[in-house]
């Protein structure tokens, strides 16, 4: 790989006044695009993301996630020195993404108004959980909550028991329209040389990704039903019972249908059967479906069914545990993982998603808190004395 052209946003720095996963998560991927990231932290306490656990050799495991690639500058925002500090840095800046709570940034003299006025090529970012206005502007946002009020509590889960997603879903949708806020704003800028204020909710954000449950309320009068790992409006799409286990099936069309019961099952007799031929009539019959494929399906092994399937096109997954993903043949051929530096030693993480063919993006180290505090600030001052 040639490694010349660079990562597609060097030279672009940005400025993060941030916490938690929403926003980290975005300028984390902004760090990894080759962005310089400068993460504003509490004095002595930082991000409070860096206590939630401490299971990677004594470092949370959250913090560790999102926060690779970026410089920690520790500034006390309740002193005028610190605010003064910030807004020069802000002043030079190409982006500036902060996630205090509703109206925090623009009471300590930081809303994008004012900013822009400064720097008007400047793009912010405000991130909250329920947006700038409403009834809700001011309630606590953390992400189970969030998947509660946006109804995606009400889809997950099985039909006996409701349950969040098992990753924070909301936090990170916010925090990936975020990245593509700036992304858009830093390619109108380069043609039109403005910048830009964005507001981005974790609410909005979440009830977007809605888009299916929510078109089946308005539009089909009903509440689209907890699956478990199933499929609401697709049958078969589930897990199947094998002789030695369970394998997961995803049929997507009549097409699959076929393939998957005269091929792959063996009952070529029900390919075209009238009451499982659509989608439709195999959704009203979903107990009967089900019930007709997992007769089929035990009588294999999960490593013959895979296969079988596999060599029919028709969907298909292993259910496997975090153990059975750290071992994952796709990651290890396909040489996935790297080391990333950290203040206790090297870590492993993941390749980030974006996989340039001329480039490796960058994965930079987790900075300990306020480890590029003295640095920037030398740098800033020195900046300051060379400008005319």
């Amino acid at each position: 790989m040639d490694n010349s052209a660079g990562p597609p946003l060097a030279g672009i720095t940005v400025i993060a006044l941030e916490q938690a996963v929403a926003a980290p998560l975005a300028t984390r991927h902004l760090a990894d695009l080759g962005a310089r990231v400068i993460k504003i932290e509490r004095v002595g306490e930082g991000d409070f993301a860096r206590n939630y656990d401490d299971a990677v050799h004594g470092l949370a495991s959250h913090f560790v996630w999102l926060n690779r690639g970026k410089e920690s500058v520790e500034l006390d925002l309740k002193t005028e020195t610190g605010r003064d500090v910030l807004r020069r840095l802000i002043a030079r800046a190409d982006v500036f993404l902060q996630n205090l709570a509703p109206g925090a940034a623009a009471r300590l003299g930081f809303g994008a108004e004012e900013l822009r006025a400064e720097n008007p090529g400047l793009v912010v970012i405000d991130m909250s959980g329920y947006g700038d206005a409403g009834p809700y502007r001011d309630r606590k946002a953390y992400d189970m909550l969030v998947q509660a009020e946006t109804g995606l509590i009400s889809v997950t889960g099985t039909a006996d028991d409701a349950a969040k997603t098992g990753i924070p879903t909301s936090d990170i949708a916010a925090g990936m329209y975020a990245l593509t806020s700036v992304l858009s704003a830093l390619v109108r800028r380069a043609i039109t040389g403005a910048g830009a204020s964005v507001a981005v909710s974790m609410f909005d954000a979440t009830v977007e990704w809605m888009g299916h449950p929510l078109y089946m309320r308005l539009y089909g009068d009903r509440q689209t039903p907890r699956s478990g790992v199933g499929h609401a409006a697709i049958v078969p799409y589930d897990r199947y019972p094998t002789s030695d286990g369970e394998i997961l099936i995803g049929v997507q069309n009549d097409r699959g249908w076929r393939v998957l019961i005269a091929e792959v099952l063996g009952r070529p007799e029900l390919a075209d059967d009238p009451r499982y031929a659509t989608n439709i009539a195999r959704v009203q019959r979903r107990a009967e479906v089900d019930d007709l494929v997992a007769a089929e399906t035990k009588r294999f092994t999960t490593d013959e069914l895979d296969a079988k399937l596999a060599d029919a096109g028709v969907p298909a997954a292993e259910i496997r545990d975090l153990e059975g993903v750290v071992s994952h043949p796709q990651l290890a051929e396909r040489n996935r993982w790297r080391d990333v530096g950290t203040e206790v030693g090297p870590v492993r993480a993941v390749l980030p998603p974006m996989t340039f063919a001329d480039v490796e993006l960058p994965m930079g180290d987790v900075p300990a808190l306020g480890q590029h505090t003295a640095a920037v600030l030398a740098e800033l001052a020195q900046v300051e004395k060379n400008e005319p």
